[in-house]
């Protein structure tokens, strides 16, 4: 339970993040200023925004808990993962989004291949948006229910109360500029318990002489590299296709929740720098997400029965008053950093690529800002109504893998070949993304007959991406290819402006 000091400190950090964030009202004019802040944000607020972003409460209980049971090797979902996606969308990926003028990655798909293609990619990821918003609802309501006793459905109505007011009020300029904070919160937090843990096992190499003691089953705790041969969901050759060739592209590239800050950067330099800066904060994430599982292992007196659990237990154990109050504010900045994201992508994907294109293309832009706000508040309300639906998972974690394992495969292929192969066809694509869906949604559902793992999320990934890959390539042969001034701007190596370019594409292209 928290001390009065704790709740102090909590209390203090939502009403500063919420005035913070209404702050930047001020800000927004105009539909651009909703969506992409006025294309106004420098490298560095963009990058720790990303981090945020993509590093919540989720990953502090979920990477803790996979290191307790299976060791350093789940720190590869940054250091092998996420760097090298953010290096390459920083140098490929982002500069053609930029000079574009790309509101969303749907409309670069329509732009390459078709409006259906744009539209399908744009569903598929409102319906991830939306349902992501349960799970870190669900999220939110276990840890305040945990340390604050806290019922469920109000932990879960204030924080979207608090969210959802200054998302919808300072659009994205609120959305990066309170995620800066989050950030910092985050890593002072994370790093104080850190900090605690290692004084309290002496060092690094009293935690690892402590882990191996504990019996065979820890000696390949501080592997970063496992064989096939372990009880584990990440060997090596998950690790290394299903995640570094796919789900961290697919995340770092085609994500509307993180590329969208870089396509709001002041120039083309900001954009790159952003990522670049991203990689950098990203690298220092396993420090304060994984190693915290591995001390558990030594401070815990008694062993937790799911890994879900070594954390908060950890914490309650460990810290002293005040730090734990420093931690919970981290846990919430985590999870509000989340929040905002989705809320502010999700309502720039249904107004730009759905609304705009296909519903009201000639209206006032103080007609799409408005659209734009009302989305923002449907999809809060469509999470907290979604929020049950985690609770038929075993854990978070696996709930978001599975959401993400549907199409992550499919939609990397789309964007690879995209750019880098010009004879790919607006019918090889609509072919590779649904058979794709098709593919990993069956492999999913005969998960247990195909993979001899509990959890093949990165095998599914892996095997819908090529299969997706070969499907777009066999009909893109088969079919007439695009006019080559249609590419310019778009593919890798042609130049060109990409705004004078077309979207919709007749049917005998």
């Amino acid at each position: 339970m928290l001390s009065g000091i704790d709740y102090f400190i909590v209390i203090a950090y939502l009403a500063g993040i919420m005035l913070l964030g209404l702050y930047f009202r001020k800000f927004v004019h105009s539909s651009q200023d909703f969506f992409l802040a006025g294309k106004m944000l420098p490298f560095w607020a963009i990058g720790m925004s990303i981090v945020a972003t993509d590093i919540g409460a989720l990953d502090f209980v979920g990477l803790a808990g996979n290191a307790y049971e299976y060791g350093i090797a789940v720190a590869n979902f940054d250091w092998l993962g996420s760097v090298p996606a953010m290096l390459l969308a920083a140098f490929v990926f982002v500069p053609y989004f930029w000079r574009a003028g790309f509101y969303t990655i749907p409309e670069y798909m329509g732009r390459r291949y078709n409006d259906h293609v744009r539209a399908a990619v744009s569903v598929i990821w409102l319906i991830f948006f939306a349902f992501d918003l349960g799970v870190v609802f669900w999220a939110t309501g276990l840890l305040l229910q945990e340390l604050m006793n806290w019922p469920i459905w109000l932990s879960v109505l204030v924080t979207a109360g608090v969210v959802g007011l200054y998302t919808i009020c300072g659009g994205l300029t609120a959305v990066v500029m309170t995620d800066a904070v989050q950030m910092i919160i985050m890593f002072v937090g994370g790093g104080a318990v850190v900090a605690t843990g290692f004084w309290r096992v002496g060092g690094w190499s009293g935690l690892v002489d402590k882990v191996t003691a504990l019996g065979p089953a820890y000696q390949n705790h501080f592997e970063l590299i496992l064989p096939t041969t372990t009880d584990t969901p990440f060997p090596w050759t998950g690790i290394l296709f299903g995640l570094t060739f796919v789900m961290a592209n697919a995340y770092m590239i085609g994500n509307q929740a993180i590329v969208q800050r870089c396509l709001a950067a002041k120039n083309e330099w900001h954009a790159k720098a952003s990522m670049i800066f991203g990689a950098f904060l990203k690298m220092f994430i396993p420090l304060l997400t994984v190693f915290p599982g591995l001390m558990a292992l030594v401070l815990l007196k008694t062993p937790v029965e799911k890994g879900d659990e070594a954390f908060p237990s950890l914490i309650r154990t460990m810290l002293p008053a005040g730090m734990k109050g420093l931690l919970f504010a981290a846990f919430l900045a985590g999870l509000m950093s989340t929040i905002d994201s989705l809320l502010n992508s999700g309502a720039t994907l249904w107004t730009k690529d759905v609304y705009e294109r296909f519903i009201r293309k000639d209206a006032t832009d103080a007609h799409y800002l408005r659209v734009g706000r009302i989305v923002t508040a449907a999809l809060l309300l469509f999470g907290v109504v979604a929020t049950p639906v985690t609770g038929k998972f075993d854990t978070l974690y696996e709930a978001i893998q599975t959401y993400l394992s549907f199409f992550q495969g499919p939609l990397f292929s789309l964007l690879l070949l995209g750019i880098f192969w010009k004879r790919a066809t607006q019918w090889g694509a609509m072919v590779g993304f649904v058979g794709g869906l098709v593919i990993s949604v069956s492999f999913f559902l005969l998960k247990g007959n195909l993979f001899t793992i509990e959890s093949p999320f990165l095998y599914i990934s892996w095997w819908s991406f090529v299969i997706a890959t070969a499907l777009n390539i066999v009909v893109s042969l088969r079919t007439t290819p695009p006019p080559p001034e249609s590419l310019h701007g778009l593919v890798y190596g042609l130049g060109g402006d990409p705004k004078t370019n077309g979207v919709t594409r007749s049917p005998e292209c």
